[in-house]
């Protein structure tokens, strides 16, 4: 080693007592210790108050409390909501997702020769549906006081500036509602198209593309958002003496879809060659993989739709809604498996996937409020159900090539029966009048509108255009290439 090297080490060990020593909770600088008396030097005067932020400032004064009415740190209040504001975006995120995985189920179950068309009723639902719901759609859904027909009809016009005044804080709604205004939009938005999205598979391979595309508008933005605010929006049913519990909308959004897809079937009648004088005739799915993909998404955002629902990060129920979802998907593909096998003597594939979508509509307004084993036996009937659905509805000749009115209607109805059959404190008269109010009300609304369109310009393609598929007749594309045929 060099003499400078030797003296700069020297310099270093000498130096490195004397240099300040940070440690965590406290500021003050460590010196090594000396025989002097060091006198004890004044309090430091408190530092001054940071100026509070713009955020801060909206929300300066609001009194928050908690479900016991007890006053609410306000720093702790607004951690709560942040984090409860970006749990709701990532939920509706991943309801999202789930009209991916409508289309990519739809598109599996049917021909390959309407794959597009499947593919393209789904584009247009989701956009459409998040439109009329900013247009037309949230404010009438949730009318907030503005009844045209107490209780029962509140049309309202956009949505405007959803962040203006106290709509971007916890006064909002609360820390019940965890979230802000533009936070409630966009999360009831991602539910609003599924009701379209519904009847998109049961009406598939036979029905007109425009006449589609005008009922699903009116149904996303008028119908599906009328019943829905009898519930949702402090309507009739949320004034029942025992008020009607949805927690995420069997009823309010599957059972609504289902029963409107029912009134379309109806009208629209079965695809050629499905019902014979020998009985059905089976119109395989073109891709299990497809359909497969499409259940697992669903499940994925499931999460969303019934944690979102909580309304906030509250970790108790979080937690619970996310465990009673996975164990009714879970019982619900289990039981339509053994079903399926006993009656049709092979495991169906297809039969297994609508049992896990029936275990998890037959939890969703109960998520919140039954056991484990109450959600393990809501989705175990559930997947029970659908397959003697299907099979129920094929014997009477209503085509529904997904299964949707047996997993989204009869199911729906079963979950909303579980709420007070599993849960504490609910009417099962209540239960019943919400599902006729809700049921009634979609099947003669959708009977009305398809039947009107139906009557003006027709809901069915030809003859022709069905056996050449509707990719070709009404788009001009096919999905798939020779070589991949």
């Amino acid at each position: 080693m060099t003499m400078r090297a030797l003296a700069i080490a020297a310099a270093a060990c000498f130096a490195i007592p004397l240099m300040p020593v940070t440690t965590y909770g406290q500021d003050e600088e460590v010196t090594a210790p000396t025989e002097e008396v060091v006198e004890t030097p004044a309090p430091a005067e408190e530092p001054a108050a940071e100026e509070p932020t713009e955020y801060q400032a909206l929300v300066e004064g609001y009194n928050a409390v908690d479900d016991d009415g007890n006053p609410v740190d306000v720093s702790e209040a607004f951690d709560f909501f942040t984090v409860s504001m970006l749990w709701t975006v990532i939920a509706a995120a991943m309801v999202f997702i789930m009209h991916l995985g409508f289309a990519t189920l739809e598109a599996g179950l049917c021909q390959k020769k309407n794959v597009v068309n499947i593919l393209f009723k789904n584009v247009f639902i989701i956009c459409i549906g998040l439109l009329t719901y900013a247009i037309i759609g949230f404010n009438t859904h949730y009318p907030a006081g503005s009844w045209q027909i107490d209780g029962i009809l509140g049309i309202n016009g956009p949505i405007g500036d959803l962040n203006d005044g106290n709509n971007k804080t916890w006064a909002y709604g609360g820390l019940a509602l965890a979230m802000t205004g533009y936070g409630d939009f966009i999360f009831q938005a991602m539910f609003a198209a599924t009701a379209a999205t519904i009847v998109s598979g049961a009406v598939a391979e036979r029905v007109k593309l425009p006449s589609f595309m005008i009922f699903a508008t009116l149904l996303v933005a008028l119908g599906y958002t009328v019943a829905g605010s009898w519930h949702w929006g402090g309507g009739f049913l949320s004034a029942l003496e025992v008020p009607f519990k949805d927690f995420a909308g069997s009823t309010v959004v599957h059972g609504f879809g289902g029963a409107a897809a029912l009134a379309c079937v109806l009208l629209l009648g079965a695809r050629r060659g499905k019902y014979t004088k020998d009985g059905v005739k089976p119109i395989l799915g073109h891709s299990q993989p497809l359909a497969a993909i499409g259940v697992f998404l669903l499940f994925f955002g499931w999460f969303g739709f019934n944690g979102g629902s909580v309304l906030s990060a509250d970790p108790g129920p979080l937690g619970l809604v996310f465990t009673t979802t996975a164990l009714a998907a879970a019982a619900g593909g289990i039981t339509s498996i053994i079903a399926s096998w006993v009656i049709l003597k092979k495991p169906d594939l297809s039969m297994a996937l609508n049992g896990i979508l029936a275990g998890l509509v037959s939890i969703t307004a109960a998520a919140d409020v039954v056991s484990v084993m109450g959600a393990v036996a809501a989705g175990a009937v559930g997947g029970v159900l659908v397959v003697v659905s299907i099979l129920f509805f094929d014997k009477f000749k209503i085509d529904d090539p997904v299964g949707a009115i047996s997993v989204h209607g009869v199911c729906g109805i079963w979950g909303t029966l579980a709420v007070a059959i599993f849960g504490e404190g609910f009417s099962i008269v209540s239960q019943l009048i919400g599902i006729v109010s809700v049921y009634g009300f979609a099947f003669i609304f959708s009977l009305i509108v398809f039947g009107l369109i139906k009557v003006v310009m027709g809901v069915r393609v030809d003859a022709q255009e069905e056996e050449e598929g509707l990719d070709v007749a009404e788009h001009g594309s096919p999905a798939y290439t020779d070589s991949h045929a």
